[in-house]
C-alpha cells in the first residue's frame, strides 16, 4: 500500500540565515513551487531553522522529497 505525502513538505535543519527566496529556489528544480514559508520567531523575526514548501502536484512534491531527504543546505 502506498502512502500519499500531499503537496506540502516540511523542511528542517535549515540555516537561520536562509531566506524564503533561497528556499523556493532550492526546491524549484523539482516542480512548480506554489509557496515557500519559513517559521519565524515572533520576537526576533528571525527564521527558526524550518519551514514548508508547497508544490502544484503531489508527484512534484514526492520527487523533491526523495531528492532532498537528508541533504544539507547552508
Amino acid at each position: 500500500m502506498s502512502q500519499r505525502i500531499g503537496t506540502k513538505l516540511f523542511v528542517h535543519r535549515l540555516s537561520f540565515y536562509t531566506t524564503q527566496e533561497q528556499l523556493k529556489k532550492l526546491f524549484s528544480p523539482f516542480g512548480l513551487v506554489t509557496q515557500a514559508d519559513l517559521a519565524l520567531d515572533p520576537i526576533t523575526k528571525r527564521p527558526k531553522g524550518f519551514g514548508f514548501v508547497s508544490f502544484k502536484s503531489e508527484i512534484e512534491a514526492e520527487k523533491a522529497c526523495k531528492a532532498m531527504n537528508g541533504r544539507d543546505f547552508h
